[in-house]
């Protein structure tokens, strides 16, 4: 249960991402220094917290091991995933791109066969290659129909074009998250904990926010004082908090590819929380009849998709062996 707690906790830190991004695109700020400039905040904040705990050598030692791996799935997992979802706020609101950001749910689903997970034997433990959890995506796919009800009054009103801009970057987004988190979890091998990670993959991914900054300079200009305090909030929010209890939500459950979708899984609650930002912050409409009942059908499918997870991994009442 903690570590579903703790995803759902991140999923709110994460939906002012959403309504951030959008109220700077709404304000003129251009989508490229929203996603760097977050990324710049993170370096400073997260080698406070991470040399404050005295675990800053162990993790530069680790970095130092393999550094190509660092750079390429700190890269995916961060670049990949966060530069397209900026992109998006040019042409869908932010509950929209919170909503279609579900898919994730899918796509981590998918990507089990790629990977190994421990499987306790006779022997001991050994590994095993993941098997796509059927009982878990059936269930993400009720969440899928709870975002779809929610999105379908609002997205009949946008242009084929902007729908499409909207739509493929996420879809590249929500494979690339948890496609950089997993692979750096092997990598790690559980020497290193969330505060660490984050912060190690943060700087392994500088080289891609160096080179869309400028970029960003040749092609937009600086970033205005607005945009950067903005950015700086979405760096605490999501950046740190929401990253931190995310990593340490899928950390606790390594190795466990069911339960890791589980986990996953409870970012739907992004949608809602967006949501409500948006209504409050940026005074968009409430939600229709419609949309309520969406985030009903979300809700009860995300309860399914943990309960389903869970329930195929409680471990069995030993039984008597005679001797």
């Amino acid at each position: 249960m903690r570590p579903l707690m703790l995803g759902i906790f991140s999923a709110f830190f994460f939906a002012f991402t959403f309504v951030l991004n959008r109220a700077m695109e709404l304000s003129g700020g251009s989508w490229i220094w929203s996603a760097s400039l977050r990324y710049y905040f993170m370096v400073p904040l997260l080698l406070i917290i991470v040399a404050g705990r005295g675990n800053l050598r162990s993790l530069l030692n680790v970095m130092k091991e393999k550094p190509g791996k660092w750079l390429l799935w700190s890269t995916v997992g961060f670049g990949l995933f966060y530069a397209p979802i900026c992109f998006t706020a040019s042409y869908s609101p932010g509950w929209l791109i919170a909503g279609t950001w579900q898919i994730t749910i899918i796509s981590g689903s998918l990507l089990v066969p790629f990977f190994y997970e421990k499987v306790k034997t006779e022997n001991g433990f050994v590994l095993k290659k993941g098997m796509i959890p059927v009982k878990g995506l059936l269930m993400s796919s009720i969440i899928l129909i709870g975002v779809f009800l929610m999105q379908i009054e609002h997205a009949g009103k946008i242009e084929s074009k902007d729908l499409w801009l909207g739509i493929i970057p996420i879809i590249i987004a929500s494979f690339a998250y948890p496609l950089g988190n997993r692979k750096m979890m092997e990598v790690c091998e559980g020497r290193l904990d969330a505060y660490q990670r984050v912060l190690g993959m943060t700087i392994a991914s500088m080289p891609f926010w160096i080179l869309l900054s400028v970029y960003g300079v040749v092609n937009v200009g600086l970033p205005t004082g607005g945009q950067i305090f903005q950015s700086g909030l979405v760096a605490v929010c999501s950046g740190v908090i929401a990253t931190v209890l995310f990593f340490q939500a899928t950390d606790s459950v390594r190795g466990n590819m069911k339960m890791l979708a589980s986990v996953e899984a409870t970012q739907s609650m992004e949608v809602v929380f967006a949501l409500a930002g948006e209504v409050i912050l940026l005074s968009a409409a409430m939600p229709s009849t419609l949309s309520w009942i969406g985030i009903v059908v979300l809700m009860a499918g995300m309860f399914l998709h943990s309960y389903i997870s869970q329930q195929t991994h409680v471990p069995k009442k030993p039984q008597n062996i005679a001797l």
